[in-house]
């Protein structure tokens, strides 16, 4: 018997009835919910295939699962683009290994940044985070003496809430550190 991530049980014991009760739902499927975490990476376009396989290795550790390799649609000439070269790597999280990586994100990697004072509490307008890291080796998984050049990460958290306002609780309630304001700090 498998057991249930250590966050999706505070999600589904602690967070969803809070929701539930500050917000008045009335059915369970109202309450807002992650579907599903999204990682990707730029690859350089002079990136030769040693380095493409180092980032897609790297990627695959923090994410647990092989990241796809994205390949340009057209050509630019001005970037030193053509069809079909490898310009990224991606990998979309869901079900336990979602919940495994927002934990790792929240009670690991992003306390390990130098001068960590919390993250911008800033949504996309429909419910969803992005959140870009300048560093991938925030990740314990990642060793540095294996690590030839540094990549940055960005990482979208896809919920179903339907405002900010909702996505903001349910990532606060999860426990995302998010910034505190000049009002909020000086209010308590």
């Amino acid at each position: 018997m498998s057991t249930s991530p250590t966050l999706k049980t505070v999600y589904t014991e602690q967070v969803a009835p809070e929701l539930t009760k500050s917000r008045g739902y009335t059915n369970k499927h109202e309450v807002p919910k992650i579907t599903k975490i999204v990682l990707n990476t730029g690859i350089d376009a002079d990136a030769d295939k040693n380095q493409i396989a180092d980032i897609q290795r790297d990627l695959g550790l923090i994410a647990g699962q092989k990241p796809v390799l994205t390949k340009s649609k057209k050509a630019i000439s001005n970037f030193k683009l053509r069809q079909g070269q490898v310009v990224g790597c991606c990998v979309t999280l869901r079900g336990n290994a979602m919940w495994e990586f927002l934990y790792r994100l929240i009670a690991v990697a992003l306390p390990t940044i130098r001068d960590f004072r919390g993250i911008s509490s800033k949504l996309d307008g429909n419910g969803n985070y992005n959140l870009g890291i300048t560093d991938f080796t925030i990740f314990p998984e990642i060793t540095v003496e294996n690590v030839k050049k540094t990549m940055g990460l960005d990482i979208t958290i896809v919920t179903t809430a339907q405002t900010d306002d909702e996505g903001r609780e349910l990532l606060r309630l999860l426990g995302m550190p998010f910034r505190r304001t000049e009002k909020a700090a000086s209010a308590a």
